[in-house]
């Protein structure tokens, strides 16, 4: 089995519908995929339609519905993925629902910022490259890209501009990473730590938060990632074994906003069998 259970629709910073993304899932070979989109989950209702439609027919392909947190603990930024929650729990759907409102407020200074540095971007550029999504940096990202500021995406998430304390960044509304935990098990869900040693996009949490994390609900930590070297693949694999955590495997799919491709890292079948097991809230759909 291929399982890949982290990436982003156009209903947060990815460029493929959520129709899209599913139709490339399967295109992919991939028997499992996972939609966490950034703190919304606006768009779990195309992807299913897309699963239940004629393309999709035996293809075999299952989806997992999720979201990916923006927290922040002492200071750092980190990412929290959501996995099967019930998303009309009404709590979680509250919080959810403030960290995307403040995400655009943040985008919208982001701009102000860049254009005070020379950025010759607007904000209806920045709302036009997002189009329905929930707007965020990434789309300033490519804004940047559009004026011959950066020569890519990746080339904008530095110091220069956008990346977490970087001359144009703008602090947002975050969740407590423990509160998260709380909400997301609290809502029937499984919460695994996103990408935790990618160091490149800023400072990373210390293994003692993310064992206080496992102590207070943490369900896994995502281990196999294209912003995670082999030494430090092992040492968390390490940690999350010593922690009794699910140790995940994922793309971290943009579509064309990145050059990462679907499947490029992948889940085991036992971890996703074990996650699955500890989900109450939702199900996985299969085509």
């Amino acid at each position: 089995m291929r399982i890949d259970l982290h990436t982003h629709s156009s209903a947060s910073d990815g460029t493929d519908s959520p129709a899209e993304l599913v139709r490339n899932a399967a295109a992919a070979g991939l028997d499992v995929v996972a939609l966490t989109d950034h703190d919304t989950v606006a768009g779990h209702a195309g992807a299913v339609a897309a699963l239940s439609g004629p393309e999709l027919a035996g293809s075999g392909l299952t989806l997992v519905t999720g979201a990916e947190l923006s927290c922040v603990v002492g200071g750092i930024s980190m990412h929290l993925l959501a996995y099967l929650f019930d998303p009309q729990e009404p709590e979680f759907a509250r919080e959810r629902d403030l960290v995307r409102t403040d995400r655009f407020r943040r985008a919208e200074a982001m701009v102000e910022r860049c254009r005070e540095l020379g950025a010759p971007i607007t904000w209806e550029q920045v709302l036009r490259i997002a189009g329905d999504g929930a707007v965020g940096r990434p789309h300033v990202a490519s804004a940047l890209v559009e004026a011959g500021v950066v020569p890519d995406v990746d080339s904008a998430f530095t110091g220069q501009w956008l990346a977490n304390g970087g001359r144009a960044d703008v602090r947002k509304h975050e969740l407590d990473p423990f509160e998260a935990v709380r909400l997301v098990r609290a809502a029937g869900g499984v919460p695994v730590f996103a990408h935790p040693g990618a160091v490149k996009r800023g400072r990373t949490v210390s293994e003692q938060v993310i064992a206080e994390l496992a102590a207070s609900g943490l369900g896994g930590i995502e281990v196999d990632h294209i912003d995670h070297d082999g030494p430090t693949r092992a040492r968390l694999r390490a940690l999350a074994a010593e922690l009794g955590l699910l140790t995940t495997g994922s793309s971290d799919y943009h579509g064309e906003r990145k050059t990462v491709r679907l499947g490029a890292h992948t889940t085991a079948p036992e971890v996703y069998e074990a996650l699955v097991d500890q989900a109450t809230g939702a199900k996985p759909r299969s085509a």
